[in-house]
């Protein structure tokens, strides 16, 4: 029977190494054995619970309700996959209303077609925020409301202009936080806090105040649960979410 180290199964799954460590020590993928030169060995009865991750990732599933999952005694791998591709199939749907929401506003821009108010948002998915929200207030409970709440008036007030600065801060941030992650810069060193301050400061422009260190840390286990940030986050360089994550605590330890 085939074996795979660890190299090669983030090869094959596109899976950063670092991530399979994370779910290792989580006791959510666990290889099938270790060799004695200390070599994690995973089978494929371990790719087959490793898509099954995927999948449930994909769909926005926490890390901890993914195990309980998949070490229920019950626990149906083909059920699961049924489940998946229905709510998959879902999905693609709503993408696809999307789509063709984009294509609707190009020709509006262009003069070719008139869409009206209510078209320009169809396919958009309040849910995702309300489970973001959702997240934060369970975890931080208090007067999280009422900072959601907030952030949200002063999203209303800003410009085209403020928004397209927002998002080319954040590349920049991006860019170089993968910079130092490639370098081997420890998340507490001076390279990396320069880039966590950045991030403070633009964290603090999305919730119209400034961050406290445990909510700032909890935005860190946030990417590291949520799919589409851990997603956005690997395209940039794999492993770069839990660096993220690490550097956001160390940086908030520093605030406390």
């Amino acid at each position: 029977m085939s074996t795979y180290t660890v190299k090669q199964v983030a090869r094959l799954s596109g899976v950063s190494v670092r991530a399979l460590h994370h779910y290792d020590a989580l006791g959510l993928l666990r290889p099938s054995s270790v060799g004695a030169n200390g070599y994690r060995y995973y089978s494929q009865a371990d790719l087959q619970r490793l898509q099954q991750v995927l999948f449930y990732r994909e769909l926005e599933t926490p890390l901890r309700d993914i195990q309980a999952a998949l070490d229920d005694p019950g626990f149906d791998a083909a059920a699961a996959l049924r489940h998946h591709r229905v709510r998959l199939a879902a999905e693609a749907q709503r993408y696809d209303r999307l789509v063709r929401v984009i294509d609707q506003t190009l020709e509006t821009l262009n003069g070719d077609e008139t869409m009206s108010d209510k078209q320009m948002f169809q396919g958009f998915s309040p849910e995702k925020q309300a489970a973001h929200e959702a997240w934060l207030i369970e975890n931080y409970g208090g007067d999280m409301p009422e900072r959601i709440a907030g952030s949200k008036a002063g999203l209303r007030c800003w410009t085209k202009t403020d928004g397209e600065d927002f998002q080319a801060e954040a590349r920049g941030i991006e860019t170089d936080l993968a910079a130092a992650l490639s370098q081997g810069a420890p998340v507490e060193s001076g390279m990396v806090t320069a880039i966590m301050r950045r991030h403070w400061d633009w964290v603090g422009r999305a919730w119209n105040r400034a961050p406290d260190p445990g909510a700032f840390a909890g935005l860190g286990r946030l990417y590291l649960e949520v799919p589409e940030f851990t997603e956005r986050y690997e395209a940039v360089a794999p492993g770069l979410t839990e660096y993220l994550a690490e550097a956001m605590r160390a940086f908030a330890a520093g605030k406390g």
